[in-house]
């Protein structure tokens, strides 16, 4: 089968297009592009997790940073 459509040659890109050109430009593509439909993710209950070690120089950094060790 021939694809008989045919598509212009791209502009020549001018470097000082401005902001509004370029989200013109990206609202007019946002109909191509297909988001994932989200999907909801259940909490892992604690007696699934397991086979999972940290190395003891991992767990004294975090221990001494004051964000985590507080």
């Amino acid at each position: 089968m021939t694809n008989l459509r045919t598509h212009a040659a791209p502009a020549p890109v001018d470097p000082d297009t401005d902001l509004a050109v370029l989200r013109g430009d990206c609202a007019r593509m946002a109909p191509h592009w297909a988001a994932p439909a989200p999907h909801a993710t259940r909490p892992v209950p604690p007696s699934h997790i397991h086979g999972v070690s940290v190395p003891a120089s991992s767990a004294r950094l975090l221990e001494a940073m004051s964000d985590y060790g507080d």
